[in-house]
């Protein structure tokens, strides 16, 4: 797996490091994760790398396209190794675990802007609220 990641850092024009490496795999073993959690799994396999290291390879992922920073609402930004679609996100308002969606099919209200200004539009950003079935369960338990 590891190849895989060093080709998709390579396909992008950056250097491969340790800590890209560890980052790309954290993303896609825990995705929506935010940034003290990938510091933290980072760590679990690079102990030394610090806080500015990740920040700055985050900042690289994202900007290389290799990973997606999300932020629903005003909740802390979350990142995912999910690229290259047009995905988007259900959020639990109670703990705020985040789940991907793939694209409406069918009846699809609100995707396409009814003045888009001029602009050429490439991407719609959807997110879903509700309550997860964890929380769910819980409000019925109690």
């Amino acid at each position: 797996m590891t190849a895989d990641l060093e080709a998709r850092l390579r396909a992008a024009s950056l250097r491969v490091t340790r800590p890209r490496l560890a980052v790309l795999a954290a993303l896609r073993d825990h995705p929506h994760v935010d940034t003290d959690t990938v510091i933290a799994l980072v760590r679990s396999d690079l102990p030394t790398v610090s806080h500015q290291a990740v920040y700055d390879v985050l900042r690289a992922l994202t900007e290389a396209g290799l990973v997606r920073r999300i932020q629903p609402g005003r909740s802390t930004a979350r990142y995912e190794a999910r690229v290259g679609d047009n995905h988007h996100h259900v959020v639990c308002r109670s703990c705020g675990v985040i789940a991907d969606v793939d694209c409406a099919v069918g009846h699809v209200p609100c995707l396409t802007a009814s003045d888009d200004h001029g602009f050429v539009v490439d991407e719609a950003e959807v997110v879903y609220w509700g309550t997860c079935p964890d929380c769910a369960a819980d409000r019925i338990s109690q």
